[in-house]
This record gives C-alpha cells, structure tokens and sequence, in this order.
C-alpha cells in the first residue's frame, strides 16, 4: 500500500481509504458481520484511514463502525466523521455552533473513541455560506481546542465552494478537504482547484471514484443526479470493459489513484472480497490501451456534472 502526507497534517494516509457510508446500507442492504468483517479486512491489508458521518444510514453507520473498531489499537488508524447534515431533507440540516457541539459528542460515543483525527463539516452547499463560516467553523475550533478532535475539514459537490471558504477564513483554520464525484474516469474537474488548495496546506481527499454508481455494469440507480448522456456514456464504457475481458469498477480505482497531489480516494464497500479487490487492483499497473478507448467514449461528457445544495453556492 501507498501512503501519501494529507497536507500539512503530519499524517501519512493510504492512498487508498475506507469509506463507511456502505456499513450504513446506502446502496443495499448490508450484514452487520459482513460490515464487520470488511472494516478489519481493510485495516489488515494496510488502510488506514475511515471516514464515515452521522447521515450514512442515519447514524448507522458510525455505529457498526464503532463495533467493528471496537479493540483495535487507536494508533492502527486515521478517522474522520462529518456533522452538519442529518438526514436527506432540508430540515435535516444543521450547521449551528449547538447542534456542531452536541453532534460530535454523539459521533464519539457511537464511535466509541476518545477523539477524532478529522471532524467535517458535511455537504456545505446545503447552508448558508456566512454562518459555515462565521458560526460551523469556529465551532469546530472550540472541538479541536478541547481535544475532541485534532483537524478540522470541509465536504461537498460544489468546487467553488471549497475556494470560497478557503478565502475567507484565517490560512490554517481548514485542514482537508473532501471532494466526490470530481476526480473519476468523466470527471476531473477537481485538479482545477489542487494548486489553491495546495498553497493553503489544505490536504485532499477523494471520494466517489465510481460517481455514486455512474462507473458501474449495474448502471446508476433512479435517483442519481447526472444527466442522461452521461449516464449513456457511462454505460458505454462498462460494456466496453466487458467486452475486454475486464472490469470498470478496477480501471476507475486504479485511474483515481494515479493522480500524487490526491493524498487518498475513498472506497465504499461492505464486502470484505470487494475491499480485497480494491486492494490489490490499487498495486497492479493500469491498462493504458483500455484506458485510453474508455476515455474517449468518454470525452463528450467530461466534467459534465449537476448543482446541488443552494443555488448561489453552485
């Protein structure tokens, strides 16, 4: 496994990590054991950095993540949550000083540790800009402050919004951000915005390599956001893959690696032989020919994406 400094952070992840939305059965219904088993199968084979948040499968997820970390050494593993989004709906959002405080006590207990690595604030595009910045940050600062965690990040869809933020705090305040669905085989929007984040010391993660479903033979479930030709396009190159013996899901893992100045890529996965996969996809070299024919079916779609969150925040 690879390893990669996030930031200035003085931790050194693997440069791929373990997205625990999938013990909250975002996607598919998932076996509490399975789960289990799929966090330490990840750690054994040298993740080590989970991240997770209160939303996935609302608060389940951070539960069986706490069961599943439950004796293993602190010092085996980076973690980071999320607070601020709730739930799906626009009431489910909070990004006030008081829910911030009380949210991440909640994580830590059903976590059950003592501190966080990173705590997030979760889907930003869904507030109000000014109070994310005036209110949600300061308050994360009062939880590092406490010991309750040791860096503070930023999530969301919108790239503009990590500049935004960025600009109108005090340099050294946002350690990481958390970037999805902008850095995959038809996206890779999010290098425009790596040196910025790079001169402010700001580390990056990926998530979504797969765009939520986009990158799959299954195809994109009937909520997913992306516009139909991108989905068509999508579809394509999984069939092409096929057709070549291969398999998307592998060229897109080993595709969102390939970029150094992404310090980790996020997986999410229950399954202990999918996580295995992953893996050892991630040490295999890429296959430049297939890669190449993928992304030109690709081409006409590239860094086609959807708004999300509030409208003056896209």
């Amino acid at each position: 496994m690879e390893y990669r400094p996030l930031g200035k952070t003085g931790m050194q992840v693997s440069a791929l990590s373990f997205g625990a939305s999938s013990l909250g059965g975002v996607f598919h219904d998932v076996d509490e054991q399975t789960g289990i088993r799929a966090v330490r199968t990840a750690l054994d084979l040298g993740i080590n950095f989970i991240d997770v948040s209160p939303f996935y499968g609302l608060t389940k997820a951070e539960t069986v993540l706490g069961r599943a970390l439950a004796g293993v050494p602190r010092e085996r593993y980076f973690l980071a949550t999320k607070c601020g989004r709730y739930g799906a709906q626009p009431e489910d959002f909070d990004f006030s000083a008081e829910r911030i405080l009380k949210s991440v006590d909640e994580s830590l207990s059903r976590l059950s540790v003592d501190y966080l690595d990173i705590i997030q604030v979760h889907d930003m595009e869904f507030g109000d800009i000014r109070q994310v910045v005036a209110e949600t940050i300061p308050a994360l600062l009062k939880v590092k402050e406490r010991g309750k965690a040791r860096f503070i990040g930023i999530t969301g869809l919108p790239l503009v919004m990590f500049v935004r933020v960025a600009e109108q705090i005090v340099a050294g305040t946002i350690d990481t951000i958390l970037s999805y669905c902008h850095y995959e085989l038809n996206d890779t929007s999010l290098l425009a915005i790596l040196p910025a984040m790079e001169q402010r010391g700001i580390g990056v993660i990926n998530a979504s390599p797969l765009g939520m479903g986009l990158l799959s033979v299954r195809g994109t479930p009937k909520w997913h956001p992306a516009p139909d030709e991108v989905k068509e396009r999508c579809r394509r190159a999984a069939g092409l893959c096929q057709t070549r013996g291969s398999n998307i899901i592998k060229l897109a893992v080993q595709y969102s690696l390939g970029e150094p100045r992404i310090a980790t890529t996020l997986v999410g996965t229950a399954s202990p032989e999918n996580i295995a996969s992953n893996v050892a996809w991630a040490a295999e070299p890429i296959d430049q020919q297939l890669l190449n024919e993928v992304l030109e079916i690709l081409k006409p779609v590239h860094n086609v994406t959807w708004q999300q969150g509030r409208p003056e925040n896209n």
